[in-house]
């Protein structure tokens, strides 16, 4: 844990790498991969090593990990964001992203969601389209929720005809893509939306057995239950001799303790 002082320090360090920034990004001749490629560099010198290796623990699987908190991030994510838009515009800052979330490293492809996060009104089905491809680069549930919350769920829930793309993402073999279409709903679920959109993907879902499919359908059917229990709670008990434990479980989680007893009894 560091120290108020340290983390000050730290944060003053930060903000020195990004200070040739703006004069960078207002050269025309810059590309976008010559920018994404700068941010990498920034990312890297900023690091923090032991940090780096408490993320670990938050993975079953190896990442790659610059060891960044994410208040830094999205901070650092805003600054690079303000400078590019104005100076280049919101396509160029599409493809910074686009190439940012190429990678294998964690900080990177989070960067790139930050950058385009709560810009989802400026885009189309084409940046739509092309944040959904994204889904074949994810090493990770923390790159998956970042991409599938934070630009994937507001175009949905903006658009409720998107949600044709989420049951082919249902059928998929690969397992984000299958959580994808659990976590895209989300939104709209909060915001009272998709109630027969989630029956009708819980129902295919019910019976897949890879854990990370399985809690990102407890986490929509949570939101669900949170926004609508009068149709949920009963769904809920439709389901809960078949359904897998952990899916009610996360399901239940913030239900009243009556209710939530029922479903889990």
């Amino acid at each position: 844990m560091m120290t108020t002082s340290a983390r000050s320090d730290r944060t003053k360090r930060l903000l020195s790498l990004s200070l040739p920034f703006e004069d960078l990004v207002a050269n025309s001749k810059v590309t976008p991969i010559y920018i994404a490629d700068h941010i990498r560099r920034v990312l890297k010198d900023g690091g923090s090593a032991p940090h780096s290796e408490e993320v670990q623990h938050f993975f079953k699987e190896e990442v790659r990990s610059r060891g960044w908190y994410t208040a830094e991030l999205r901070k650092f994510a805003l600054r690079f964001r303000r400078s590019i838009v104005r100076e280049r515009g919101m396509n160029f800052l599409v493809l910074v992203a686009n190439d940012l979330f190429s990678g294998r490293v964690l900080e990177e492809k989070v960067m790139a969601v930050f950058l385009l996060e709560k810009q989802t009104p400026h885009f189309d089905e084409q940046e739509f389209q092309l944040f959904a491809s994204w889904l074949d680069r994810v090493t990770s549930w923390a790159d998956h929720d970042a991409l599938a919350h934070y630009l994937l769920s507001p175009m949905v829930a903006a658009q409720p005809g998107r949600c044709r793309q989420v049951f082919l993402w249902a059928k998929s073999p690969n397992r984000w893509c299958r959580r994808a279409a659990c976590v895209t709903l989300i939104r709209g679920a909060r915001e009272g939306k998709f109630s027969a959109p989630i029956v009708r993907l819980s129902n295919q879902l019910l019976e897949d057995e890879d854990d990370m499919v399985q809690k990102g359908l407890g986490w929509l059917l949570r939101e669900a239950a949170k926004a609508d229990p009068g149709n949920t709670v009963p769904y809920l008990m439709k389901i809960r001799e078949n359904a897998p434990r952990l899916v009610l479980r996360t399901a239940c989680e913030t239900l009243p303790a009556a209710a939530r007893k029922r479903v889990l009894r």
